[in-house]
């Protein structure tokens, strides 16, 4: 779940790492970016689409070369 951004960066930073697009998760599409809100709002328009014990990824980028990420396991199965 990247930092929805801009999508040339999230396309750019998946290629890097050989993830598919169909691994990322993306809604800049529908809302722009929407500053730090982005990576929820992702998470909560994919919840259904998660399953327990699948591996997450959420990374963030801002000014100045910051950037954080932190690596999961989703708790949860989100369909039941």
């Amino acid at each position: 779940v990247p930092h929805q951004a801009n999508k040339r960066i999230i396309d750019a930073t998946a290629r890097r790492m050989g993830v598919g697009e169909d691994k990322v998760m993306l809604n800049i599409q529908r809302y722009g970016n929407t500053t730090n809100a982005t990576i929820p709002l992702c998470l909560w328009e994919w919840e259904n689409q998660l399953n327990k014990g699948d591996n997450i990824i959420l990374a963030a980028f801002g000014g100045g070369f910051t950037w954080g990420s932190i690596y999961l396991k989703w708790a949860y199965d989100s369909n039941k």
